[in-house]
């Protein structure tokens, strides 16, 4: 099975656009942790445990567990989300960006070392530093696209002289992956809630790559335009009717907002409640989506 059909598979099982991010900080862990590295897997796994069934996909951030030397803590992780939730897919949120042989050694450590479906790249270095990792035709790569960050008007939305039409630079980057870049269907994109017109203008332009959107909760992003802006669902053929084309899913982000949503001991009931808020929302943007 594809990274992209486990998604969708996850997506219908679950009825759901939600993706957890894991992003550790362990001076915001419940008080008896609070500040302890060693608890980065058992607050990880519980958050896991408690949001599992609600979820598309899980997305740990890496620099969350290599700046406290947490990366066995990370290994165990995925595979503790290979045990609760073998049907869940895991993004590695990495955004590596080399070429040559380094880009292989980090395609080893997201696939090999840690297991991960999927991962977040820079394109920044252009295809040679995307290919190694699309040798595992089962695996998916995120390439960041428009991002939810301010400073990536410094250089996404600059238009490129000498290019048909004069696109900027994230559209290109989605003409890229939809096109001659996705030799084998494993890519998608990475796009910001923050910007819901960018993103409506990045599926325009690539309508069958799944969308990774971040930015909603902690950083501001709103649900309902969000899903507007990236959800294609029954109306544009998802039903699978004949000679049409099944949109790919939007995974919608939420970290901090779910990860510290309580800071006693209720804290991963605390993250069910607001996944369980964050999903049904989702859904009702859906619903809005659909009319």
């Amino acid at each position: 099975m594809t990274f992209l059909e486990r998604l969708q598979r996850a997506q219908r099982d679950h009825d759901s656009l939600l993706c957890v991010g894991l992003d550790p900080d362990p001076e915001r862990f419940p008080h008896r942790w609070r500040g302890d590295v060693q608890q980065i897997f058992a607050f990880c796994a519980a958050i896991v445990d408690a949001t599992a069934d609600l979820v598309l996909a899980f997305k740990p951030q890496i620099a969350y567990f290599s700046a406290y030397r947490a990366e066995q803590q990370l290994e165990r992780l995925i595979a503790h989300i290979r045990d609760v939730a073998p049907d869940i897919p895991v993004i590695l949120d990495a955004k590596r960006g080399d070429i040559g042989s380094t880009a292989e050694r980090y395609a080893v450590e997201a696939f090999e070392r840690y297991g991960a479906d999927a991962v977040t790249l820079s394109p920044f270095m252009g295809f040679d530093s995307v290919e190694p990792y699309l040798r595992r035709h089962d695996k998916g790569a995120f390439l960041l696209c428009r991002t939810s960050n301010p400073g990536g008007e410094d250089f996404q939305t600059q238009r490129l002289a000498g290019v048909a039409g004069e696109p900027t630079l994230y559209e290109r980057i989605a003409q890229l992956a939809q096109g001659a870049w996705n030799r084998n269907g494993q890519l998608g994109l990475v796009v910001g809630a923050t910007y819901p017109a960018e993103i409506a203008r990045v599926r325009a332009l690539a309508p069958t790559l799944p969308l990774l959107i971040p930015g909603i909760g902690a950083q501001g992003g709103d649900v309902r335009a969000t899903v507007l802006a990236g959800w294609r669902g029954a109306k544009d053929g998802s039903a699978g009717s004949a000679g049409s084309v099944k949109p790919a899913p939007i995974i919608v982000n939420s970290s901090r907002a779910i990860l510290y949503a309580s800071a006693e001991e209720d804290f991963a009931a605390a993250a069910r409640r607001e996944a369980t808020h964050t999903r049904d929302q989702l859904r009702a943007a859906c619903r809005q989506a659909e009319e």
